[in-house]
């Protein structure tokens, strides 16, 4: 992800502005509907990104886009925001840092949860139940199955990877003994 801090800004600035779930959800959809509209049209993507453009046409494309879209108010001062300040190609990654924000805002912790096979709800269960536990607070589990782990566990919370997997121990062993 560029410009990592921005995006997270950015994110939270929107979270911080939406005023309850079903809104958030309204504005999460909304951005989703803009990138997929931008994804199949290059000729609205040339446009907005265009050096060529003045910012006020791109401004009004931006502006009847979304009106046609019937997005609500707060996605187009976003998406506004965002064009006057020529960030646009940061809408994908704001809208994807976008749950983890908004649980984080909402006081729970976000884990991605990498292993080599899907767990069973016994182990779920189990995990969510440790991790509350040490986090003082619900947590949400986002699953993904990673071949390369080997055996084993690997929890990722914002930048901070809490590896328990067979993978993760002979990497840090091999560390060990380069080190001497």
């Amino acid at each position: 992800m560029r410009n990592h801090v921005l995006v997270h800004k950015y994110a939270q600035g929107l979270v911080q502005a939406v005023s309850g779930e079903a809104e958030f959800e309204a504005v999460r959809s909304e951005l989703g509907a803009f990138l997929d509209l931008c994804a199949g049209r290059k000729d609205l993507r040339d446009a907005l990104e265009s050096p060529f453009i003045p910012p006020a046409r791109k401004a009004a494309i931006l502006a009847d886009v979304l009106k046609t879209a019937r997005a609500g108010g707060k996605t187009v001062r976003f998406l506004s925001l965002i064009l006057e300040h020529k960030r646009l190609d940061l809408v994908r990654d704001i809208a994807a840092v976008l749950p983890e924000t908004w649980n984080e805002n909402m006081g729970i912790a976000t884990f991605e949860v990498a292993s080599v096979i899907p767990l069973t709800d016994l182990q779920v269960r189990r995990l969510r139940e440790t991790l509350e536990a040490v986090e003082g607070r619900p947590v949400r589990l986002a699953f993904k199955i990673d071949p390369g782990i080997v055996g084993g566990l690997s929890l990722r919370k914002g930048h901070i990877v809490y590896d328990a997997s067979i993978q993760g121990n002979l990497d840090q062993l091999k560390e060990q003994i380069q080190q001497g």
